[in-house]
């Protein structure tokens, strides 16, 4: 799949009851392209992403990641994709580490291939001697850094947990934001 594209939808359709959602839409994301996904609020965006990781599934039409089809090996995948949302969904109870420890068990990946691979991720980022902090640890009150830390952490979790291959990143963009 190294030649092909990452990412191939073809007529991806969703309706909920009779609202239609997403209508018929096909494109394909090359190896190393950086794909804008844009839209207004209600354009289907959210729902195209959560087709595409496997949470929703379609109506009508299909896509495959890295060659995997989404309803015919959705395990396949969703292990080559991964998604970073636009607001933080980190649990501030739990340290850095227990955040991608956890995340890597959602996505059903054993526990050695997990631990290891968070354990490369926060040496990657110089974060390993801060991995068990969070806002209980005794004496240290919950500050920005620990929360900023513990994010930038589990904000790349699922993309070092996971063992994915493509990343989405969503994040709300308005009309007033994008370049003329």
């Amino acid at each position: 799949m190294e030649d092909g594209p990452t990412i191939e939808v073809s007529n991806l359709t969703r309706f909920y009851g009779q609202l239609l959602a997403v209508d018929h839409i096909n494109f394909s994301v090359a190896r190393g392209e950086f794909f804008g996904f844009l839209g207004p609020n209600g354009a289907g965006k959210t729902t195209t992403v959560s087709m595409l990781t496997t949470i929703l599934t379609p109506s009508e039409g299909t896509a495959k990641v890295h060659g995997h089809d989404i309803i015919q090996n959705p395990y396949g995948a969703r292990e080559n994709i991964g998604v970073v949302p636009e607001n933080s969904n980190i649990y501030i109870d739990l340290s850095a580490w227990d955040n991608l420890v956890f995340s890597g068990e959602l996505y059903g990946i054993s526990r050695h291939r997990r631990e290891s691979r968070a354990e490369e991720l926060l040496e990657t980022l110089g974060l390993y001697d801060r991995r068990l902090l969070n806002h209980l640890t005794p004496f240290r009150s919950y500050t920005d850094e620990v929360n900023r830390t513990t994010d930038e952490i589990f904000q790349s979790g699922n993309v070092v947990t996971g063992l994915c291959r493509q990343l989405l990143i969503l994040s709300n963009i308005s009309g007033s934001s994008l370049p003329p």
